[in-house]
């Protein structure tokens, strides 16, 4: 069976009704992308247990929204997409005197305004009046100030899995010299050695599993400099996207010339913004495309114009059955049957496109430290796989390919 059948057969397989198929009994939730493709030579049994493989990933992303919600009501709530967002908050992008005016006539209190200096744009946070819910709000904004940019603010999240754990400190080292690759994530434990940490969220930084998986593989494949962002802390409605764009500015700010972000969510226009304000400046952004298969919506960040999009092959160089997807793919990385290292400084296993995408983020790092064009370098490097040419399992080819991490 070629590489690529299953993949492309899981993009096959599901039709137009998945939504129907997944969503749940009254509970408004998100959308489920549209999922096309081509099948392989594969046998009608396949079919159907690949389908129901994606559906069932599907489901579970759908189920997993619906509990974070229902067991944080006092902090998270949906968006009018049926997304995750910090409750009852909206985010207006360089809102003008006369839209904070009506705003505030209409009962939105201003919370704080966010200068994003790096990036060249704020944020100012509302709050949204009492006995309003948020996809309420969205529309009355909308229809108050339609001149305006506005948005949830939408939480993102890991794209990998590693055992739960919480530890309570954790330290900054030096590095040597070299392009400096900065990491929005969970905080790493104490025995990775990152050049400088920041906290963007209540409790940051806070060390994770996940935050120490991602920093361990990025730092066993690159020795520059790794300033790490902490958007989750303690925070239950940490990773949204505020968070995320200010842990972006700051890295700019810090000289990342690259920013990895093993973290997915749904598009939303503050982030966006800052990422395409971090491009203008030269800054390489790569983001995990997700473990949600190729039923979910398309993954963002690594959505966004311009974003590396990595997904992840495991040990014998076959696509993950769960990858998600994006509205394009760049490369793909070893994600599983490879080792990091945990916040207790522990070998583990780990699987999830989270881990495919530190470990471009440092190939494409020795590339700019050696000047030239880094898509070259790293397209020289890369492995076809699959169908001959850039195609939509593997994007460009396998980069990394020998890594193991630890």
């Amino acid at each position: 069976m070629a590489r690529f059948s299953l993949p492309l057969l899981l993009l096959a397989a599901l039709g137009a009704p998945l939504a129907a198929q997944v969503a749940l009994p009254g509970v408004a939730v998100p959308r489920v992308g549209s999922v096309l493709g081509e099948v392989g030579d594969l046998t009608g049994q396949t079919l159907d247990r690949t389908a129901r493989q994606a559906r069932d990933l599907a489901r579970s992303r759908l189920q997993r929204i619906d509990r974070l919600v229902r067991s944080n009501r006092s902090g998270i709530e949906r968006d009018a997409r049926g997304e995750p967002a910090r409750r009852g908050e909206l985010l207006l992008i360089d809102a003008g005197a006369d839209a904070l005016r009506t705003a505030r006539g209409a009962g939105y209190r201003v919370l704080e305004t966010v200068e994003l200096a790096e990036l060249g744009f704020s944020v100012t946070r509302l709050q949204v009046p009492t006995g309003r819910d948020l996809d309420e709000a969205e529309e009355h904004l909308s229809a108050l100030i339609p001149e305006a940019t506005f948005a949830p603010d939408n939480l993102h999240f890991p794209a990998g899995k590693t055992p739960a754990l919480a530890i309570t400190s954790a330290v900054s080292r030096s590095a040597p010299g070299g392009v400096a690759v900065g990491m929005i994530d969970g905080a790493p434990g104490k025995t990775v050695a990152v050049t400088g940490m920041r906290g963007f969220a209540a409790g940051a930084p806070y060390p994770s599993n996940h935050g120490s998986a991602v920093a361990s593989l990025l730092a066993s494949e690159h020795g520059g400099p790794i300033r790490v962002a902490d958007v989750y802390g303690t925070d239950k409605a940490g990773g949204n996207a505020l968070a995320i764009a200010r842990g972006l500015g700051w890295l700019v700010g810090e000289g990342s010339r690259v920013v990895t972000i093993s973290l997915v969510g749904p598009k939303n226009p503050v982030l966006e913004r800052a990422i395409a304000a971090a491009r203008r400046r030269g800054v390489v952004v790569v983001a995990a495309v997700g473990n949600d298969g190729p039923a979910a919506p398309p993954a963002y960040p690594a959505s966004y114009d311009g974003v590396v999009a990595v997904t992840a092959v495991d040990g014998k160089r076959r696509a993950l059955i769960e990858a998600g997807r994006a509205l394009h793919l760049d490369y793909a990385a070893p994600g599983a049957d490879i080792r990091a290292i945990n916040a207790k400084d522990k070998r583990i296993r780990v699987r999830g496109t989270s881990f495919a995408t530190p470990l471009v983020a440092a190939r494409l790092a020795k590339a700019l430290q050696k000047g030239g064009d880094w898509r070259e370098a790293i397209d020289r490097e890369a492995v076809d796989l699959g169908r001959k040419g850039v195609d939509p399992v593997f994007g460009r080819g396998l980069v990394c390919g020998d890594c193991r991490g630890h």
